[in-house]
């Protein structure tokens, strides 16, 4: 996955954290590819800058702690809490916070991130703060095992460059901002580069029998660059619902099971690249 589809979908989980729990600051950040330290990319609600880029090594401070476990951890007074190193107390001092979450993103058991949420009072998080956040977790760990399993089931014998992978992402966006765009000119000639992107990929001639409207052609698109439902539908500008309708369409004129199966399915039968 692109660092830029994992920071998307990354700063879409922590909004809708800090909506559901309604902590006032919430940040996080995802391991580098290679293995390297998890490093905080995304942040909202703070007031400084002390957070932004910090290196978070496992077993060091909440967040490390969080890595090393694989599981939710949390403090009620960060400075002054037993159970955790305290490598970050100057940062987490700048930016004032004491009541901490710290929940891992974990596919395939492999921690790929960690999502914080944070109060600059020393107070009890209670089961809805816990819930929202583990909820969030959840959304990335989705975007991303969907992802992973795309790349695997789909990838020729010889692995394609970077390009391929720019041509899907290309792709992707343009089919979801087709739609929206009123001038009909305009919306003909987007619709014609994602033509020309097709042939690029080398996509193979449709099977005879698979027709997908634009629409479903649209949410395959979203869910194949990892995108989950939630993330499809503001990236498309329709109702989580109203996706969820359009991919159970495209599934079973497509006989797949699952969200995954779909994508691969339409890949297969050339009405995705």
């Amino acid at each position: 996955m692109s660092e830029r589809i994992e920071a998307v979908e990354l700063r879409a989980a922590l909004v809708r954290l800090r909506r559901g729990s309604g902590l006032p600051v919430v940040f996080g950040g995802l391991v580098q590819e290679g293995g390297l330290p998890l490093r905080i990319a995304e942040l909202h609600g703070a007031v400084t800058p002390a957070l932004r880029g910090l290196t978070i090594s496992p077993g060091n401070g909440l967040g490390g702690k969080c890595l090393a476990l694989a599981r939710p951890c949390a403090v009620t007074d960060y400075p002054v809490a037993r159970h955790i190193t305290h490598e970050y107390d100057l940062p987490v001092s700048a930016e004032g916070l004491r009541s901490v979450i710290a929940v891992p993103v974990v596919v395939r058991r492999q921690v790929r991130g960690v999502l914080y949420g944070a109060l600059r009072d020393a107070l009890p998080l209670g089961e809805r703060v816990f819930d929202a956040a583990v909820a969030a977790a959840r959304d990335v760990e989705q975007a991303l095992a969907v992802r992973d399993e795309v790349n695997r089931l789909v990838e020729p014998a010889e692995a394609p460059g970077p390009s391929w992978e720019e041509v899907r992402h290309a792709y992707g966006e343009l089919r979801a901002l087709a739609p929206r765009v009123e001038d009909a000119e305009l919306r003909a000639r987007l619709l014609a580069v994602c033509g020309r992107l097709e042939s690029a990929a080398g996509v193979p001639a449709p099977v005879a029998g698979v027709t997908l409207t634009p629409r479903e052609t649209d949410v395959l698109a979203a869910v194949a660059s990892g995108a989950t439902n939630a993330a499809a539908a503001q990236r498309l500008g329709l109702r989580p619902e109203t996706v969820k309708g359009y991919l159970r369409s495209a599934m079973r004129k497509l006989g797949a099971h699952t969200r995954l199966e779909a994508v691969v399915a339409a890949r297969r039968a050339g009405a995705l690249p």
